[in-house]
């Protein structure tokens, strides 16, 4: 059996906090699923170069390019974010570097959120809170959510994982993605060509894409005017992927019944952003993708993908990333 301190099976895990949690917490998830493998711990973001030096695979939130030619001996970085469009890939690329992420560790949790903030709207939920707050006994007449469409724009894990939850429920769900020929779990599935008229049949639109160069301001103030009046935007995508003035200006004018944020542009939202000031907005602060068991479901991608490195098997890394230079 391998020793424990052979450097072949070096994992160093960056000194920084992602979604709140504390690295040396992922650390004691790893060394249980890695037991012949030196797992660390580094003090800082950018540890000194002895720290490095023999790390067989990376892992943190993001890489500072001057960090990897103090690291001959990488072969990946495994990212403990879904997303990878903040990462220096070109120069991971150079190194000759794999890049993984951490895609579907949040389904359930982000799932559960956008679900939570369909039903709020739904069923008047937020309407509620605000009389409950004032002590005032007085019925209002909710909606129902059976029934109702559903776009959810992007069908990767986490667009999957909210049209299974969503299916119970008895509404019809049209998913948006680049390949539609893929289909997924939705009544209806098109592609990104056919968004305005998913919009415009929907009575609610929940946003779960990656922020792209397509996707940057996808709903603007032309797909906002495709919406129904009666339609409530879900986003806990990214907050690039919406027009923030466009949304502002089309509450302003009631022409949506209302949108719920996990995230939002500008982030974090300045105190007096007009965003805060609508009844009938809901926003939480990014926090959609936190949950107790990120670093247990982290673990055990980053585990799978060391093993495959040790074994030679770089293309059959789970939630590899394209990456060139």
């Amino acid at each position: 059996m391998t020793r424990p301190d052979d450097p072949s099976r070096d994992l160093l895990i960056l000194g920084e906090k992602f979604n709140g949690l504390s690295p040396a917490d992922l650390a004691t998830a790893l060394r249980g699923r890695l037991p012949d493998w030196t797992v660390r711990e580094a003090t800082t973001p950018n540890p000194p170069r002895e720290q490095v030096a023999n790390a067989r695979v990376l892992v943190g939130p993001t890489v500072d390019p001057d960090l990897l030619a103090d690291a001959p001996e990488l072969e990946l970085f495994a990212c403990t974010y879904a997303g990878y469009d903040h990462l220096p890939l070109a120069d991971l690329a150079t190194h000759d570097v794999a890049v993984t992420t951490a895609g579907g560790v949040h389904v359930p949790n982000v799932a559960e959120q956008a679900v939570g903030f369909v039903l709020t709207f739904a069923r008047g939920l937020h309407d509620a809170w605000r009389r409950q707050e004032r002590r005032e006994w007085r019925v209002a007449d909710p909606g129902e959510l059976a029934g109702s469409t559903v776009t959810i724009v992007g069908l990767g894990a986490i667009g999957t994982g909210i049209a299974e939850r969503l299916a119970p429920f008895g509404v019809e769900t049209v998913g948006v993605r680049h390949s539609p020929e893929k289909g997924g779990p939705c009544d209806e599935v098109v592609g990104y060509d056919d968004l305005h008229d998913a919009l415009a049949r929907s009575e609610y639109v929940v946003l779960a894409c990656p922020l792209t160069d397509e996707t940057e301001d996808l709903i603007d103030e032309a797909a906002l005017h495709a919406l129904p009046t009666d339609a409530v935007l879900v986003n806990v995508a990214r907050g690039g992927v919406v027009d923030t003035d466009a949304l502002v200006a089309m509450l302003r004018s009631g022409g949506i019944r209302g949108a719920a944020l996990d995230v939002t542009d500008p982030e974090p939202l300045p105190e007096d952003h007009p965003l805060w000031n609508f009844g009938n907005v809901q926003i939480t602060p990014h926090s959609a993708g936190r949950t107790p068991a990120y670093h247990d479901r982290l673990a055990d991608i980053v585990a799978g993908n060391a093993r495959r490195v040790i074994d030679g098997r770089l293309d059959e890394l789970e939630n590899r990333v394209a990456v060139s230079e």
